[in-house]
């Protein structure tokens, strides 16, 4: 569930694979080397309307961000739209590049990557807020006494190595009159939460979704800072559904299609949390069945909480960690947010 971060290689990659994309054929094809939404003759003469392929590729192993695709894959959400989903798992270079660069058309990413790639130049487009609120922070064992940010002194915080994270810890640090310099920060890569915090780390950022309600599953209490909770700046979309400039402009049918789908899919899970996590336990058999479970009954209230509607975007949220984003130089310029989400393929 841990979120990647888009670097500036990552970004210089990205633009590699756009600029590559644009001399891309348009259609889809079928292994037979049709066009993928081609009618076809069945045996008895009668004309069968053959289902679009579409691929959605996710940001990290399959958990209950995702929930509302499979839903929508499961009970036919996306057939009645004339659609034949594959849910995917993102390759080395990230489900971002592959979207960007035309490979798949959608995918998941957070706000944070989309407000850099788009800073660079590369056409990440958010189409709906999955969760709509941050339900990420900084968790740490209760026996490290973290109860604020000032008690980050002294410690040793486990990261991904991105600039965001010393900015955010100093940002609330500061409001806390903390002084991140004493904090050690250190990349543990793609090491477990849990083995890291028993080896050589005190804190790390979590989604609590996941990690949290495991640590409460396996009786391991937790003390957690929400970043939310301690700047508006902060409340920002993780994760989000994207795709790009291209495919809104050269098939925006298919981008409503699929949104409609996914609607209905996510609506299901806000509606029905258990019979969803058993949906996603049949897809992903390989997941934890009791982490889903309770994963999904404390998630679904948040996909939509105080929205009008499920995957609804505001454009203060844009604003306000963009210009975050920028004061704190994360950005090499201020991010024209109208460009960068839209709320126009929402049912």
């Amino acid at each position: 569930m841990k979120t990647k971060k888009i670097g500036l290689l990552l970004l210089a990659f990205l633009l590699m694979l756009v600029a590559a994309g644009c001399g891309s054929k348009n259609a889809q094809t079928t292994d037979a080397g049709k066009p993928s939404g081609e009618s076809s003759s069945a045996a008895d003469g009668t004309e069968t309307k053959k289902l679009k392929d579409v691929k959605v590729v996710l940001d990290w192993t399959p958990n209950t961000n995702h929930t509302g695709l499979y839903v929508a894959k499961d009970q036919g959400y996306y057939e009645e739209e004339g659609l034949n989903v594959e849910i995917m798992q993102p390759g080395s270079g990230g489900a971002d590049a592959m979207v960007a660069s035309g490979k798949v058309p959608f995918g998941v990413s957070v706000q944070e990557n989309v407000t850099q790639a788009r800073t660079q130049g590369v056409p990440l487009v958010s189409i709906a807020a999955i969760i709509q609120h941050n339900t990420s922070g900084f968790a740490a064992p209760v026996d490290r006494n973290i109860k604020k940010p000032k008690d980050f002194e002294g410690k040793t915080y486990g990261g991904w190595g991105s600039p965001v994270e010393e900015a955010v810890i100093s940002s609330i640090m500061d409001i806390d009159k903390g002084d991140v310099s004493k904090v050690k920060i250190v990349n543990m890569g793609e090491a477990d939460y849990f083995t890291a915090v028993k080896r050589d780390i005190d804190f790390a950022w979590i989604f609590y979704g996941w990690t949290g309600i495991e640590a409460e599953l396996r009786k391991q209490p937790l003390d957690m800072l929400y970043v939310k909770d301690f700047s508006d700046k902060l409340d920002y979309y993780t994760p989000v559904l994207v795709t790009n400039e291209k495919q809104i402009k050269e098939d925006p049918e298919l981008v409503k299609a699929f949104m409609r789908a996914t609607s209905k899919g996510y609506q299901y899970a806000i509606d029905h949390p258990e019979d969803a996590a058993n949906i996603l336990i049949k897809a992903v058999p390989e997941l934890d069945k009791d982490l889903v479970m309770a994963s999904q009954k404390w998630l679904s209230p948040k996909y939509k909480d105080d929205a009008a509607r499920w995957g609804e975007q505001k454009e203060q949220v844009w604003k306000g960690y963009s210009d975050w984003m920028y004061e704190h130089k994360l950005l090499e310029k201020p991010l024209e947010v109208s460009g960068a989400y839209t709320n126009d393929f929402l049912p």
